[in-house]
């Protein structure tokens, strides 16, 4: 069996991804450090359902840690790695900047020193929507610039591209980032909006609706996500030989390195999300709008074309579906009944 490490594997995406891979016959070593950002429990609880697969392992590791980070490397030699760890959220950013830059500066050069040492066939790591920033050409694509980020996080997402590329160039390391957009479903994170909405609707707390919920988001539901990692996961970047150091495409390069949006190429306005998730979870919403918070994107919108292209998928699961199969889940999870209170 091929062996593949994945970082943030407690997390949400990363917990996906692995179990795909793992029922895909792949042997999966986790690495995540379980932080508090978010519910533990919750991290907990998708790590026991991996656990009780075949073919898992698991190092409870800081990739900000770097010895311990190397000794993980230096006990599975992975063959490919998937780096999907990371300190989330824009809003924490602007509160607890060196988290970011301890996690998804430090913590990534620690993962690309692993990779460059073991001579990992393909490294595939996790960018983000948020690195278009200021740019308003949507619907966003790989081959136009994005270096005008909003956010620390976005910030140091794209800086992440950067450095991936510099050891591309440098190592010949595989690369490929991955832009992900405004991902949900079951098992989900619980700062993200629509999982935060879940809970107070059951709750029958406000929910908060910025921007008179004009924004409008590419919500693409998770397992789309993970059909795209694992299709590129064995397509290993290569060097553009028609890349042009005079008009450089910023998607790709001399060296092996791409990027790739995934994202559902379908962009949702707020209160129609809303209004769909009232409908799942059986009770009106009680909305509290207010202004756009610093940070916030107005639209995010992917260009799925290269990848449908080099891989014959983009992600597409209607919201509606998405939407109905997480309140299934989050009703389970919370013994939720959905039921008015009379």
């Amino acid at each position: 069996m091929e062996r593949v490490m994945v970082t943030g594997s407690a997390g949400f995406i990363g917990y996906h991804t692995a179990a795909r891979l793992l029922r895909d016959g792949y042997e999966v070593v986790g690495v995540d450090n379980l932080n508090a950002y978010y519910d533990v429990g919750l991290k907990e609880a998708r790590l026991a359902r991996l656990q009780a697969l075949p073919s898992f392992s698991f190092e409870k590791v800081s990739i900000a840690d770097r010895e311990a980070l190397q000794r993980v490397f230096d006990r599975y030699r992975p063959i490919r790695v998937i780096h999907l760890a990371a300190q989330a959220g824009v809003r924490h950013s602007l509160r607890q900047p060196h988290d970011y830059a301890d996690a998804n500066l430090t913590g990534f050069v620690n993962m690309l020193e692993g990779c460059r040492i073991h001579e990992v066939r393909h490294l595939l790591f996790a960018s983000s929507s948020s690195v278009y920033g200021a740019n308003a050409n949507l619907p966003y694509s790989e081959h136009d610039p994005a270096d005008h980020p909003i956010s620390l996080y976005a910030a140091t997402k794209k800086a992440n591209e950067l450095i991936a590329h510099a050891y591309a160039h440098l190592y010949g390391i595989p690369a490929t980032g991955l832009r992900f957009f405004t991902v949900y479903g079951p098992w989900g994170r619980p700062d993200m909006a629509y999982f935060s909405f879940a809970r107070a609707i059951a709750e029958r707390r406000p929910i908060t609706v910025f921007n008179s919920g004009l924004m409008k988001r590419d919500y693409t539901y998770i397992d789309d996500v993970a059909e795209g990692i694992v299709r590129l996961l064995d397509r290993p970047a290569v060097p553009n030989p028609e890349w042009s150091a005079e008009n450089p495409d910023p998607a790709t390069s001399a060296a092996p390195y791409r990027i790739y949006n995934i994202g559902n190429h379908e962009p949702v306005a707020l209160l129609d999300f809303i209004a769909i998730l009232e409908r799942y979870m059986g009770i009106e919403a009680i909305k509290e709008f207010a202004d756009i918070q610093s940070g916030d994107m107005l639209e995010t919108f992917a260009d799925t074309s290269d990848l449908r292209r080099d891989v014959g998928f983009a992600p597409g699961t209607p919201l509606e579906t998405g939407l109905a199969r997480f309140v299934e889940w989050f009703k389970d999870f919370y013994s939720f009944s959905g039921r008015e209170k009379r």
